[in-house]
């Protein structure tokens, strides 16, 4: 296009209306197929003290200068030969929804007045649109606006990720704190029938192997180590006289003992944190058997593989170790006895790992040494 587009030469005109120094630094884009215009641009600009300044008469390079040059307002002509300013104002519409950014601000130039341009410019996604030819002081104006209201949108944008951050770091705490809480009071239940309080983490680190030997992801397997930790919490509502029996317990204190599941789901339960949502799952499912004559009668795959995996573990442990109504067994006896377990009480193919995985249990059942010590990786 040929038209004029400034009523006065940026030359010969005293210019009422210069680049604050907070804004004299702010990248500005330029798209327009004449030279000439970009040139009488750049003057104009560069007059009013702004320092920072890109522009190209190839719209087809426009999205690559965007890229490299991240600018912070766009000046586009619409009418240009390859790629026009209404495809350019697409394609610029799509990248920021897709990126869920804020849209670069546009304002179009053009030589085009009629309304049905405007209006279809605006749509497609423009800021601001002016006419040719412009008054000086009015595009000085319309860009300085442009520039504050993009300034400010960034630096709410800032503000606003940081108060995520600090959101997302204090629920975080929040939430740790609460399952301090809940470990404490597992740690509490657990002392009254293990008087060395290792049993949680024993069966903790038994099931993080196991998840290992299952091809469990590793944040899966970190969540399900810690939740294990809590299988048990339902037993501080079990009385004394019932958990610490020397005895075979009765039919009816038994259904007490029982009950320690459905306890432990209710304390854990109601929370958001995917660690409490696993921990309530483990809390009630631990006891159900893979034949469906556990506590609550889930059979088969109806139990969640978290519960599946921790009563094997709870199991193993709970065999090896001794508690006031039984003698700890031997290793081999143990482990035989999970294996001769396989698709009446246990899931079979958390067996097969749970023997896949059998020179490391003398490790695991005493207690001392972490998984990652005994398996790498």
């Amino acid at each position: 296009m040929t038209t004029q587009p400034f009523d006065a030469d940026p030359e010969d005109s005293g210019l009422h209306i210069r680049a604050s120094e907070e804004l004299a630094d702010a990248p500005i884009l330029m798209v327009d197929d004449e030279r000439a215009n970009i040139l009488v641009l750049e003057r104009l600009l560069q007059k009013a003290g702004y320092r920072n300044v890109r522009s190209t008469t190839d719209p087809r390079t426009v999205l690559g200068l965007i890229a490299e040059f991240q600018p912070d307002l766009l000046l586009l002509d619409l009418k240009m030969p390859g790629l026009d300013g209404f495809e350019i104002l697409e394609l610029l519409r799509v990248g920021a929804a897709a990126a869920s950014e804020p849209g670069l601000p546009v304002l179009v130039l053009t030589a085009d007045a009629t309304k049905e341009t405007k209006r279809q410019a605006l749509a497609a996604g423009a800021t601001d649109f002016l006419t040719k030819p412009f008054d000086l002081d009015e595009v000085l104006l319309r860009i300085a606006n442009m520039l504050d209201l993009r300034m400010l949108t960034l630096e709410l944008r800032a503000k606003n990720a940081s108060l995520e951050d600090r959101v997302f770091e204090r629920t975080r705490e929040l939430e740790e704190s609460h399952v301090e809480t809940f470990e404490r009071l597992a740690l509490a239940a657990e002392y009254r029938d293990d008087d060395t309080g290792q049993h949680t983490r024993r069966v903790g680190r038994m099931v993080a192997l196991l998840g290992q030997e299952l091809g469990l992801a590793p944040d899966v397997i970190r969540l399900l180590e810690r939740a294990a930790g809590l299988h048990d919490v339902g037993k501080i509502g079990v009385p004394d006289a019932i958990l610490l029996a020397p005895r075979k317990l009765t039919v009816e204190e038994f259904d007490v003992v029982k009950t320690h599941t459905v306890i432990g789901a209710k304390i854990l339960s109601g929370s958001g944190s995917p660690l409490m949502r696993m921990a309530e799952e483990i809390a009630w499912s631990h006891h159900e058997r893979w034949d469906g004559r556990g506590y609550g009668g889930a059979v088969a795959e109806e139990i969640p593989l978290t519960g599946r995996i921790t009563t094997v573990a709870d199991v193993f442990d709970a065999l090896t170790h001794a508690r006031p109504y039984k003698e700890a067994w031997p290793l081999e006896r143990a482990i035989d006895e999970i294996a001769k377990q396989r698709g009446d009480q246990f899931d079979p193919r958390v067996v097969d790992a749970f023997v896949s995985i059998q020179e490391h249990l003398a490790v695991v059942a005493v207690g001392t040494a972490s998984v990652s010590n005994i398996r790498p990786g």
